[in-house]
């Protein structure tokens, strides 16, 4: 991209262009609240797609730098690991992988997505997965203990 600034336009027109036009509106009516955390499942490949090593050894190539660059952007992993088993749902539920990701915003998120660097180390995300599925959420008090 020519420009360094962004504008939460720009930013919903991508997220359009991948989630469509109505989950990208329904993600920017909260774009400045705080706090928002991403769950990501992820399904490997089992060959890297135009890489070479499996989709999972694909992804890692991908998930070294965009650690980095969400801690730049002030967010966090929260935890990240492997589903065991599927307790609830059915088999084809089935994931290789869990990450719980914090992010200041949603504007931090996509502003990430858009630079150079990200550009650049997406390649291996999309060789190594074979489905991924992102799922946006805002803290909400229905699971508190009650006395």
């Amino acid at each position: 991209m020519g420009s360094k600034s962004f504008s939460i336009l720009s930013v919903m027109l991508v997220l359009a262009a991948y989630a469509g036009p109505a989950r990208a509106q329904s993600f920017d009516a909260g774009a400045e609240k705080k706090l928002r955390f991403g769950v990501n499942l992820l399904k490997f490949k089992a060959k890297a797609q135009g890489e070479e090593g499996t989709g999972a050894e694909a992804y890692g190539r991908y998930g070294s730098s965009v650690v980095k660059m969400i801690e730049a952007v002030g967010g966090k992993v929260l935890w990240s690991g492997r589903p065991e088993s599927v307790l609830i749902g059915d088999s084809s539920d089935e994931w290789d992988a869990v990450a719980l990701v914090q992010y200041p915003s949603p504007k931090a998120l996509f502003e990430m997505g858009l630079t150079q660097k990200y550009q650049q180390i997406h390649k291996h995300r999309e060789a190594g997965l074979e489905r991924t599925v992102l799922i946006a959420c805002a803290p909400a008090p229905f699971l508190n203990a009650t006395e």
